[in-house]
């Protein structure tokens, strides 16, 4: 299957399922987000959530951070986390591909990419774009599904993507959730 043609089954898949998304799967995120923000601090600063779906991170960093973008190809789930996005006044967002963000360089303090990884046709591809809208020492979560990765696998992906792991949570979780830091390139 061509890389496009996987990415229109995604976004069909989303938009088809975005209505009973959160009945579906909003307690397994919201543990998700829970383990990573036990190692990551949100205050000012941007924030990016990368596959944003129907918004469930909104509620945990939009009132800590000074904006927080979220970025889905779906529409319909980002009809969804238009409504979350009500509740937050610094929150804006954008229907995009994940490998071609429509972002500055160097823009954001820290990325989210929650239940993304595992549904994109080239993963390190993807991880770089991330890498390329952060700041230098800017932390990204990015999970991966434990149906998809070992957790040998997950690390290498993550390595080969240039960023450090920080932490790695996957104790009752579906997925490996994973703290990396985006280091700064010298030279």
């Amino acid at each position: 299957m061509s890389v496009w043609n996987k990415k229109r089954d995604i976004k069909r898949r989303y938009d088809v399922t975005a209505r009973i998304y959160d009945t579906r799967y909003a307690e397994e995120q919201a543990a998700k987000i829970e383990a990573a923000l036990e190692h990551v601090e949100v205050h000012a600063g941007i924030t990016l959530d990368v596959g944003c779906g129907t918004g469930i991170l909104f509620s945990y960093v939009a009132d800590k951070a000074r904006m927080t973008i979220g970025l889905d190809v779906s529409a319909k789930t980002l009809l969804k986390a238009k409504e979350r996005a009500r509740n937050h006044a610094n929150v804006h967002l954008i229907c995009a591909d994940a490998d071609n963000m429509p972002l500055r360089d160097k823009f954001f303090n820290r990325a989210f990419a929650i239940t993304l990884i595992q549904n994109m046709p080239c993963q390190v591809k993807t991880l770089n774009e991330i890498r390329r809208v952060i700041k230098d020492n800017a932390l990204i979560v990015i999970t991966g599904l434990k149906k998809v990765f070992t957790k040998r696998k997950f690390e290498q992906l993550l390595k080969n993507a240039d960023v450090n792991i920080i932490a790695m949570m996957d104790s009752g979780l579906k997925c490996y959730v994973a703290v990396c830091r985006k280091e700064e390139i010298h030279g």
